[in-house]
């Protein structure tokens, strides 16, 4: 069950998505810890999150190719250096740029609608939102059918976020926050179908490389804006700001973007919106274990909602991999 574009099986390609979505979960969490010890502001915080991001993954770059100095002869590296750059050049630069304003757009976004509108509230929304927007782009832009499994998952994905949404008792909803999030969610939607597409049509890159350049454009495209709503944060917790920060862009940035984009690049857009729900669902394991908050009935009904239409819709497409493989294996 693999992709003939990137060699990711589809099996593998759903546990990327899934460790992405769980990690992108604390990001929000250390958003809100990092603005009620700082004075720092939600382009800032996504600036840091990107420049940290690209230093990381650039420091992995490096070993890579410490690595494959040694193990490949000069002539097969140029090569196959050639024949990506004279195949894909066109294609990465438009996926690069792409997702490179997209995350400017989704990172930034979601932080300023966690500041103004909460955690649960501004996540929910987000990623509530994202589904909807990538089942209608897929449709026009790629002609995908969700299929009435599909669509039951998705209508059980949506239900379980307006359980949790509507039945939070200490969720304050803001109209700014909830403009905010329905950015966020355009600019998530954009990058998926992006992703699908390019993936779709034979456009396999780098992860790695296609990821540190698109962190680069983010981090270029936030700079001035950044430096204007103030860049370096005023705080008496340091040592806690700069551990988050870190955290940031490690964990929730460099290594979960590069495992979505290579699960997203395999898998059906609608099937990457949904398993993505996972994030708000570690939100709130987090808000309950770490933060000592409140846990109500609607919360546990929404998150088994999540669960189950992420757990069917992740089946399907694996049952729908399979069958491909065998109709191809058969003789014509």
């Amino acid at each position: 069950m693999s992709n003939s574009a990137s060699g990711l099986s589809v099996g593998r390609s759903l546990c990327y998505l899934i460790v992405a979505g769980v990690a992108w979960g604390t990001a929000g969490a250390a958003a809100s810890l990092i603005f009620g010890a700082s004075d720092l502001g939600a382009v800032a915080l996504s600036f840091w999150r990107c420049a940290g991001g690209l230093v990381l993954l650039l420091a992995a770059l490096a070993l890579r190719a410490a690595r494959r100095a040694v193990r490949r002869s000069t002539s097969a590296h140029a090569a196959s250096s050639h024949r990506v750059h004279a195949e894909s050049r066109r294609r990465r630069l438009v996926r690069i740029i792409g997702t490179g304003v997209g995350l400017a757009v989704f990172q930034t976004a979601y932080f300023a609608a966690v500041r103004e509108t909460g955690l649960a509230v501004g996540t929910l929304v987000t990623l509530g939102a994202g589904p909807v927007l990538i089942a209608v782009g897929a449709r026009l832009t790629m002609g995908e059918r969700l299929g009435r499994g599909g669509v039951l998952a998705v209508a059980g994905a949506l239900a379980g976020l307006a359980v949790l949404v509507l039945g939070g008792d200490d969720a304050t909803v803001r109209p700014a926050g909830i403009a905010l999030a329905l950015l966020s969610a355009g600019g998530y939607a954009a990058i998926t179908l992006l992703t699908r597409r390019l993936g779709r049509d034979g456009g396999g890159t780098d992860v790695l490389v296609t990821s540190t350049w698109a962190f680069a454009v983010t981090a270029a495209v936030l700079l001035p804006m950044a430096a204007g709503e103030g860049i370096v944060p005023r705080t008496a917790h340091p040592v806690e700001v700069v551990t988050l920060l870190v955290y940031v862009a490690a964990i929730p940035t460099a290594l979960a973007y590069a495992l979505y984009f290579a699960g997203a690049a395999v898998v059906r857009a609608a099937t990457v919106s949904v398993i993505m729900l996972l994030e708000p669902v570690s939100a709130a394991v987090i808000a309950v274990v770490v933060l000592r908050e409140q846990i109500t009935a609607a919360t546990v009904a929404g998150t088994l909602l999540l669960l189950t239409a992420v757990v069917g819709l992740a089946l399907a497409e694996t049952r729908s991999a399979a069958n491909a493989r065998r109709e191809a294996a058969v003789p014509a």
